[in-house]
């Protein structure tokens, strides 16, 4: 199924790189996420997609049409800024038509497109107030409006929702989802909240140093991370070192059955989820360990540990009791859930 493809684009600004060599491909139709710290290379790259920037190397397809020459309004992409940039002195149904109207609708079909677009986002009725007269998650949704006017090939947002308080910006994120779902959009979402790229995305791309490092669905990268940095920014993990020690593989001084290496290798750096870290009574697991902190999510509960490796988190089911801190424990790790990283960081 077509797409978008970018082959091999890279972006220098003089002696800086900020997007290098990247390869990636969006099947259309679908929802990606690109996730990475600031200054990584995110929304330089989809500059790039949307036109705004010129690759110095490397090729854009869209629907296997090399797209990189081509202007800005001539791709047929709408664009969601961080910034939003709607404009104050246009009503809401005025700035939800201004794409239309730049491409010379007629009123009536503006009009029309407008109240289509409003009940869509869940505002109808609003297209003669003033932009602000409506809440962050109102413009938030005549941005999105706006963007789709024009039935956009491609749909391009830019942290489009890191102006939102944390419980309307969950709530976005599920409209948004659901949204593109029943338009069939092929959408491309820049973050750098990992929870919003697992609420949203069919694949999450993560970027470091302006190179793509993996690309994969969310629950593949989470459990299946290709090095450390992948591992601890998605979620929360567990870096410990691993040793070969009398033929079985030891983590903290201690020995963990079931767990291996790669043939010939005596150490290894390894990812451990704090769900896949048991807590029991001292002596019934293999680690010995010492209660340091508990904190209640609501949710779950976890245990920070003080263990010869240094600290270790553990998660336990909301309601778990029976733990203060101070407490002598013991902790077992699921060999099954270890991700054991290869000599040079990468899986």
């Amino acid at each position: 199924m077509s797409g978008l493809e970018l082959v091999n684009v890279t972006k220098r600004y003089g002696s800086i790189v900020a997007v290098d060599d990247a390869v990636l491909n969006v099947p259309a139709g679908s929802f990606v996420c690109l996730l990475g710290p600031s200054g990584c290379g995110k929304t330089t790259l989809m500059r790039i997609v949307a036109g705004l920037e010129t690759p110095s190397a490397g090729d854009v397809r869209f629907n296997g049409e090399a797209i990189g020459d081509r202007p800005v309004h001539k791709r047929d992409f709408g664009m969601v800024f961080q910034s939003l940039a709607l404009f104050p002195h246009l009503s809401v149904g005025e700035n939800i038509a201004y794409p239309l109207k730049i491409r010379r609708r007629g009123k009536a079909e503006r009009e029309a497109r407008v109240a289509e677009l409003l009940d869509m986002v869940r505002l109808p009725g609003v297209a003669d107030r003033a932009v602000s007269q409506l809440s962050g998650g109102q413009r938030q949704r005549v941005a999105i409006a706006r963007a789709l006017a024009v039935s956009p090939k491609l749909f391009l947002l830019d942290e489009p929702l890191s102006a939102l308080d944390a419980k309307l910006r969950e709530a976005m994120q599920v409209e948004l989802r659901q949204l593109q779902q029943r338009l069939g959009v092929t959408t491309i979402v820049v973050t750098h909240d990992q929870r919003e790229a697992m609420t949203m995305a069919d694949k999450i791309v993560v970027m470091k140093g302006g190179r793509i490092l993996q690309m994969d669905r969310p629950i593949d990268i989470y459990r299946r991370p290709v090095d450390p940095f992948v591992a601890d920014f998605l979620g929360q993990t567990n870096l410990l070192s691993a040793s070969v020690e009398a033929g079985t593989v030891h983590v903290a001084g201690a020995p963990i059955p079931g767990l291996a290496l790669t043939a010939g290798r005596r150490t290894a750096e390894i990812s451990v989820r704090p769900e896949d870290v048991s807590v029991r009574p001292d002596g019934e697991a293999p680690i010995a360990a010492t209660v340091e902190f508990i904190r209640d999510m609501g949710s779950a509960v976890e245990v920070y540990l003080t263990t010869a490796a240094g600290r270790i988190i553990a998660q336990r089911p909301a309601g778990t009791g029976g733990l203060a801190v101070g407490d002598p424990v013991s902790l077992g790790l699921d060999p099954a859930s270890v991700v054991v990283f290869p000599e040079g960081g990468r899986a």
